[in-house]
């Protein structure tokens, strides 16, 4: 339900993506047509509503656009940076107490598990101040349409829009259709994508749940001893990995048996022309597939991404080219500082040595501890110690997240085969995508 649960928070729709009649038939399962009606309540709204909320998004990306134009167009004619005009505005709110900074924190001691509140404070204060920063830029916003003379012409949601008429002017800039749809083309399509995702794991579900009891009825027992013998039972370590598993391999058989087809068709994903730069790689470069991994060494997710990619990858042996970009995020105060010091083991040529032991300890990584790792490995902790000053090492890094805000990358681990992103970030789908590559 996570897919689901995100679609509605930020109304990721497609308008072309599905035909949205209520008795299309969207999957086929032993004998069984399944539509609209046997998805769950929340899966069922996504589809039903997705041309009202699809024009909804398009309109506020067109807004974001008018708003970076706006930015652009004030930061020129003060001659400063961009960065600059975001910034003031942002100064202007106050910042959160103390008190409101404890409240968050105890409320969620579950999640924050074992940090202190010292650690975490930089994410409590970014979660803060967020509501209040966009509040803040929508104020600047309106008073630059003002001075700016913003007008809106044809509506981005027209059913007969052509590539070069106007949907906004700012000023003497405007921003046709074409431009519009090219520069949106990457989220337009993680919203079609997001769509697919949510009504395909509904559909697996209820699938999956029907068969179960089918198989269940054709062996003679109930559908609680079908799981003890295909999952249960067969579990060693009782792991949620292991679970999920067996799992996975009971859905494929029973899919398999009983003939499940998907009438439901992926959107072809936007495959970009990935640059691997000359950062630390694994394999040929001649390899028939190539896997670009843009990863911050502080965030939790790649720490728990990185294993699972880098086993599927020795599936493939000489057939994989791993490489990894530098994606630091701005909440994690310690990841760009990581970022400089594997960089310095790259060029004792440790990187991936030294990046195993970054994820296994994300919660140390001052500079007193990265030294510490380098010397656990070995290197020359002199010329280590130069590098992770290195100004064009930070340079490099500033690079690659330059590269991967162009590629649409908001946010990490985001992980690229041959160019296409990897929305599944688990075995599967890393296989899966993999597989896709090497057939092309």
């Amino acid at each position: 339900m996570k897919i689901i649960t995100t679609l509605f928070c930020v109304l990721l729709v497609s308008l072309t993506l599905f035909a949205q009649k209520p008795d299309e038939v969207l999957a086929t399962a032993n004998g069984k047509n399944y539509t609209a009606k046997d998805l769950s309540p929340e899966a069922r709204q996504v589809w039903e509503n997705q041309s009202k909320t699809i024009a909804e998004v398009r309109t506020n990306l067109l807004s974001q656009m008018v708003a970076d134009a706006l930015f652009e167009a004030d930061a020129k004619a003060r001659n400063v940076p961009v960065e600059k005009v975001v910034e003031e505005a942002k100064a202007k709110i106050p910042a959160p107490s103390n008190a409101q900074i404890q409240a968050v924190y105890e409320a969620n001691r579950s999640v924050f598990g074992e940090k202190t509140l010292a650690e975490v404070k930089p994410q409590i204060v970014a979660f803060l101040n967020r509501e209040p920063e966009q509040k803040a830029l929508q104020t600047l916003v309106d008073s630059l349409k003002t001075k700016y003379k913003v007008t809106f012409g044809k509506d981005v949601n027209a059913p007969d829009l052509k590539t070069l008429e106007v949907l906004a002017t700012i000023g003497t800039k405007t921003i046709p259709a074409q431009e519009f749809e090219e520069k949106q083309k990457f989220a337009l399509y993680e919203f079609r994508a997001d769509i697919f995702d949510a009504v395909r794991e509904s559909l697996e579900e209820t699938i999956y749940s029907d068969l179960v009891i089918a198989e269940a009825k054709a062996r003679n027992i109930d559908a609680g001893e079908l799981l003890a013998q295909e999952i249960t039972n067969k579990m060693r370590d009782y792991s949620d990995e292991e679970r999920f598993a067996l799992q996975s391999a009971l859905m494929k058989t029973l899919f398999t048996k009983y003939k499940v087809n998907f009438a439901l068709k992926e959107p072809a994903p936007v495959v970009q022309n990935i640059s691997v730069d000359d950062d630390p790689s694994k394999g040929s470069a001649t390899a028939p597939v190539t896997i670009v991994m843009f990863s911050d060494f502080q965030c939790p997710a790649c720490a728990a991404t990185h294993p699972v990619l880098k086993k599927v990858i020795a599936e493939y042996g000489a057939k994989i080219r791993f490489v990894v970009r530098d994606f630091p995020l701005p909440m994690h105060k310690d990841s760009f500082q990581a970022a400089l010091a594997a960089n310095a083991a790259n060029k004792q040529g440790k990187f991936f040595e030294y990046t195993e032991i970054l994820y296994g300890r994300q919660n140390a990584l001052d500079t007193a501890s990265l030294k510490k790792y380098a010397t656990e490995l070995g290197l020359n902790l002199q010329k280590f110690e130069i590098d992770l000053s290195d100004e064009k090492a930070a340079s490099e890094i500033r690079k690659d997240i330059e590269d991967g805000n162009s590629y649409g990358i908001s946010s990490t681990p985001t992980v690229f085969v041959n160019g296409a992103k990897v929305r599944r970030l688990s075995a599967d789908g890393f296989r899966e995508a993999i597989e896709r590559a090497l057939k092309q």
